[in-house]
């Protein structure tokens, strides 16, 4: 999956893209963690149960030079893509994902793009 300047999931009517103000102490405040080649990421579960290992996870990967970015549910070894949004037997996992993009949204990471 390539870097993009707006991001949305598939099954959501929202978009995406990076706050024109984010810095990178703006990620490491909001839980990012910076990789080995510069990027910064920030894994999340999505399951309410601690001890789930066949959880489904949110993970969110902004570039280095903070301009692009990529998000993904995936399974917990990160191998198959997830819809949260097709199955309702998702409500919760939707629920958590919803919540984690809208604190971001608050936070000054990501800005919400209405088309």
């Amino acid at each position: 999956m390539a870097f993009e300047k707006k991001v949305s999931l598939k099954g959501s009517g929202k978009t995406f893209r990076l706050n024109e103000q984010v810095k990178r102490y703006t990620l490491r405040d909001n839980g990012f963690e910076e990789t080995k080649n510069g990027n910064f990421q920030l894994v999340r579960d999505l399951d309410n149960a601690v001890l789930h290992k066949q959880g489904i996870k949110v993970k969110i990967v902004v570039a280095a030079d903070l301009k692009t970015l990529k998000v993904s549910t995936t399974t917990s070894n990160g191998l198959k893509t997830v819809d949260v949004y097709a199955k309702d037997t998702m409500s919760a996992a939707k629920e958590q994902l919803e919540f984690i993009l809208d604190s971001l949204v608050e936070n000054g990471v990501l800005a919400e793009v209405s088309e």
